[in-house]
């Protein structure tokens, strides 16, 4: 059985979770908290990053390559399309979504978030290189309902658990949700995909830990 470990307040756990209960894959969840020195999680993820998760085979981090073990592994149902161009184009999304969005904004969960400050320049420029991604994204997705199409895929695990922390970093700290000012109707999305019971589960799951942080 597979454990997977890290904690349900992070977007990415909860990606990797939300993709294990689709595929309807035994698991059991362990408790790791970020930056731990423990010789036994650095053994299975060496910058103590979450998630990682315990094979058989042994550990695997970062959430993608982890996703990308869980559909080799258990492929059905899957979450990638059989065509390999357009499994190309979910991973594609993917990658605008972690990388090209997420990661840009996570430099403003500091202020947002968690009581600290952002310098002005540093807003400035995620704001900038924001304003560019999102209006590539808005090209990219497809919100048909799926953010790639018709089917559920590994791109919806991305986005329904990055694109709420895209609109609520930039609304605290720009005063605008900048995906929906840009016409990217997000809202719309999570809430479709929200009425999954795995989506519910994730979400049910992160309020409750959030109370004991």
């Amino acid at each position: 059985m597979l454990t997977l470990c890290g904690s349900p307040i992070s977007n990415y756990y909860n990606k990797v979770k939300l993709a294990l209960m689709e595929k309807n894959v035994q698991f059991v969840e362990e408790l790791v908290p970020t930056k731990s020195t423990d010789a036994a999680v650095l053994g299975d993820s060496p910058l103590a990053k979450i998630p990682f998760i315990r094979t058989p085979q042994g550990g695997l981090c970062e959430s993608q390559a982890i996703m990308e073990y869980i559909e080799a592994a258990y492929p059905n149902p899957p979450l990638l399309p059989a065509d390999p161009y357009a499994a190309a184009k979910v991973r594609e999304l993917i990658t605008f979504l972690d990388l090209h969005l997420e990661l840009v904004v996570r430099d403003l969960y500091p202020q947002a978030f968690f009581g600290g400050t952002v310098s002005e320049s540093s807003q400035a420029r995620v704001r900038k290189q924001l304003e560019k991604n999102i209006a590539a994204f808005k090209r990219l997705v497809r919100f048909a309902p799926y953010v790639a199409g018709d089917v559920f895929t590994q791109a919806d695990c991305s986005a329904f658990n990055n694109l709420p922390l895209v609109g609520m970093a930039t609304k605290a700290i720009y005063g605008e949700d900048m995906l929906l000012a840009a016409g990217v109707d997000y809202k719309t999305y999570v809430k479709f995909v929200g009425e999954r019971a795995t989506a519910r589960k994730v979400v049910a799951d992160r309020k409750a830990a959030s109370t004991q942080v």
